[in-house]
């Protein structure tokens, strides 16, 4: 008996192969009728005999193509017979009928290995073709202007397409049916290199490509120049990103010093894995990271033997390694044996270049050579980093790859809510039913241009995922740029103000889809208090709903407001004048050298006086003391540098341990461990021993504190979050200390442990907020 059913199917599954997938299956059973992509997914229709039909959805669900996610199946059966005579694909449907609906969206997608092997078949069409793609591999987010996602919503609709490629679109058995990037020699985007000057003389790449636009030979020029210790601006998938040779110690620091990035390390790109193992040593789940479609960067252990400059990666024992993920990066290192620089495309602390005339802008006195494309990026994406810690991935900065794919969280959002993150490390959110649309890296809301970045991100999801959010959370610090947004806001009445560590623990528990009360603990370099302090030290029992503050370290003055994050020796005078008074100017210490060189009355003046002093309890800045005392690093130039010295400098196989000091259960004091690890410096302790000791003290004291309160609550679980928790040395030492006392321990995974978390948990707090009618 012949019937007809009416499927719809959720999820990632445009763009990625899933309409011909369809007719393949269709094809196979017998079954006649139609598919098309709509605004709410895919929609099929098929005719045959029911059996077939049962088995037709069985398959869709099991052997969905491989950059697809289906999140629901539904279907509508036994349906009067349409007559269908075959089996066709039809083109998206664009109506916009049901604008509650939505489709995710695909990230980029490394090349792919069939896309590979033609690349470098000199028989095929598109050999050397550096914008070579296919349904499985390409660039998606970064060129997707609208939905559904259709070629003339995204940037290759400057393209038109031949009439081969044209027959490869519309063939639903080739691997390229819908393609929507497809492109060859003839018809598609061009690559061109060029000095500074002549693109500084008006160019628009985007229209008018130079008559001496070419691929295979202009790339192979590019290495040469690199090679021979140039450094260049190649325009990628995101954005552009800055290359020199990795070998080239003095191509190094010449970049460093045009970009203006004194110490903070660089990534690198490798032609392959085998090129990594020489410099770091990889473990397989470091190894599958690197080769996945999402192609992030993957913090590595250096191997001592490494030949890489030590200036790629100053004062760290890690190096930040990625594999080509465009196919101009696998032409510009095919064969290669040794890695190249490609560090973000950015003068420091500005957001990534990725327009020709910003580029041109403020690049222009970096690079000696510009490697660009006339494919325009409608949105910017940085890459990814992430690092691998007992045998889970450890994201430390969710972007390309990974965003703009919705996370799933255990609870359906009452209402749609815009979250607008923290200052450093942005990203937003936006929801909608159980999806959580965390964004890509923004970066550090401190300038225009990451502003733009910002507000131009928003609108973008908001029109791409149909979203109108009622209500916005925000930061609770009134000079964050994030929170002057969200107040600013007129077309949303419903503001809702969220506490910066409760949303690091709202995050890690969203992150793990767990519920109901957690013992909380947030340590960051500092976040703004429910009392008007920098918090940054922080215990709580909490939930979605509300965070009580069980235990923090004492607040200590930071002489100089944000001087001191730059300044660590200034919170080393502090803690050393709260364990030895006035005193301590007289101990037999390296770092007293250091300080005797400075303005120590003055300073002590301002402390007296809490002038320019505010407090705060921050557990980064007693990193910062201890790296400073430490001799380690005084003076930072990039966020968190002291304390990941810090942590490279620890001996790891040093037993030594310090103890807090915890008053009345709840306030927790350093100076004992301050006063026990100078005693040890005075006494020739090495500085890797007594680092190593005060690590191990910070993680005896959360297990502690832990403790305490499962005693006094009844509670087993224990969140971590907060960017301290980016050490992995002290994760490790506190997730060992915990499970061994029984505790359930909870860190993150699929968004950072830093800020870049704290949008999701403002998100969920806010919903939680919304559904007690607790707003504020």
């Amino acid at each position: 008996m012949v019937t007809r059913s009416e499927i719809l199917v959720r999820g990632i599954v445009q763009g990625v192969g899933f309409r011909p997938f369809v007719y393949t299956q269709a094809s196979r059973f017998d079954l006649r009728g139609r598919v098309r992509n709509n605004t709410t997914g895919v929609l099929i229709e098929v005719e045959g005999n029911h059996r077939d039909i049962e088995q037709f959805v069985s398959d869709l669900k099991a052997n969905a193509p491989p950059l697809s996610a289906i999140e629901s199946v539904e279907c509508n059966h036994h349906l009067a017979p349409a007559a269908y005579a075959d089996f066709v694909i039809l083109e998206s449907d664009h109506g916009l009928e049901n604008d509650e609906q939505f489709v995710p969206i695909s990230a980029d997608v490394a090349t792919c290995d069939n896309c590979l092997r033609e690349l470098f078949d000199p028989a095929d069409r598109r050999y050397r073709y550096p914008f070579i793609n296919c349904t499985n591999c390409g660039p998606r987010f970064t060129i997707i202007a609208d939905i559904p996602y259709d070629r003339a919503r995204t940037t290759m609709r400057e393209f038109e397409m031949c009439a081969d490629c044209r027959a490869e679109y519309e063939n639903p058995l080739n691997r390229r049916f819908h393609a929507e990037p497809i492109a060859c020699h003839t018809c598609g985007p061009q690559v061109f290199l060029s000095e500074p000057p002549a693109l500084a003389g008006g160019l628009s790449l985007d229209k008018n490509p130079p008559a001496d636009a070419g691929g295979s030979d202009i790339v192979a020029t590019a290495r040469d120049f690199l090679l021979a210790g140039k450094v260049i601006a190649i325009k990628g998938i995101g954005g552009f990103h800055l290359a020199c040779d990795g070998l080239n110690a003095e191509a190094v620091e010449q970049l460093r010093q045009r970009k203006y990035r004194e110490d903070k390390p660089f990534a690198l790109m490798a032609a392959s894995v085998a090129v990594i193992k020489e410099h770091c040593n990889v473990s397989p789940k470091e190894e599958e990271l690197l080769s996945s479609p999402r192609r992030p960067i993957v913090l590595l252990e250096r191997k001592p033997r490494s030949t890489i400059p030590r200036a790629v990666a100053p004062g760290v024992n890690n190096l930040g390694f990625m594999l080509p993920y465009s196919p101009l990066h696998h032409l510009l290192l095919k064969d290669l044996d040794r890695p190249l620089v490609m560090t973000s495309g950015n003068v420091s602390d500005e957001p990534i270049c990725f327009s020709d005339e910003q580029a041109v802008n403020r690049l222009g006195r970096i690079a000696d050579y510009f490697l660009v494309h006339n494919r325009r990026i409608h949105m910017r994406t940085d890459d990814s980093v992430t690092r691998v810690h007992d045998g889970r991935e450890i994201l430390l900065r969710r972007s390309r790859g990974y965003a703009p794919e919705p996370i799933k969280t255990a609870h359906k959002f009452q209402t749609q809510v815009l979250a607008c993150g923290a200052e450093l490390k942005n990203t937003f959110c936006l929801t909608r039913d159980r999806y959580a649309f965390v964004s890509h890296h923004i970066g550090d809301l401190e300038n225009l241009e990451t502003l733009q970045s910002f507000t131009e991100g928003i609108e973008h999801f908001k029109r791409l995922f149909h979203l109108h959010p009622e209500a916005v959370a925000y930061d609770l610090h009134p000079e964050y740029l994030s929170t002057k947004y969200a107040l600013a806001l007129d077309d949303i009445s419903m503001k809702i103000p969220v506490q910066h560590h409760h949303a690091h623990i709202a995050s890690c528990m969203a992150d793990n889809e767990i519920d109901g009360d957690v013992i909380g603990v947030a340590l960051d370099g500092l976040g703004f208090g429910t009392d008007g302090r920098l918090w940054g030290g922080e215990f709580f029992v909490a939930n979605f709903l509300e965070a009580e503050r069980i235990a923090h370290l004492a607040n200590m003055p930071m002489p100089g407001g944000t001087k001191a994050i730059r300044e660590p020796w200034r919170m080393a005078a502090v803690y050393l004048q709260q364990a030895f008074g006035d005193e301590f100017v007289s101990l037999d210490l390296p770092f007293m050298q250091e300080l005797k060189q400075r303005d120590w009355p003055a300073l002590r003046s301002m402390i007296a006086a809490r002038t320019n002093c505010p407090e705060t309890s921050s557990m980064g800045r007693l990193f910062d003391a201890v790296s400073s005392l430490l001799g380690v690093r005084s003076l930072v130039n990039y966020e968190g540098q002291a304390a990941i010295e810090l942590e490279a400098l620890a001996d790891r196989g040093s037993a030594q341990s310090y103890e807090f000091r915890v008053s009345d259960g709840k306030l927790i004091e350093a100076q004992d461990v301050i006063h026990s690890a100078v005693s040890d410096l005075l006494g020739g302790t090495p500085p890797a021993v007594v680092a190593a000791g005060f690590h191990r003290a910070v993680a005896r004291l959360i297990a502690r504190i832990a403790e305490q309160a499962r005693e006094e609550r009844k509670l087993n679980r224990v969140a971590l979050s907060g960017g301290v928790f980016q050490n992995l040395l002290l994760l490790s030492q506190t997730k060992q200390l915990l499970q061994a006392s029984g505790f359930e321990v909870f860190t993150h995974e699929r968004v950072p442990t830093n800020d870049g978390g704290i949008s999701l948990g403002q998100a969920l707090i806010a919903n939680a907020r919304i559904k007690s009618g607790r707003i504020n």
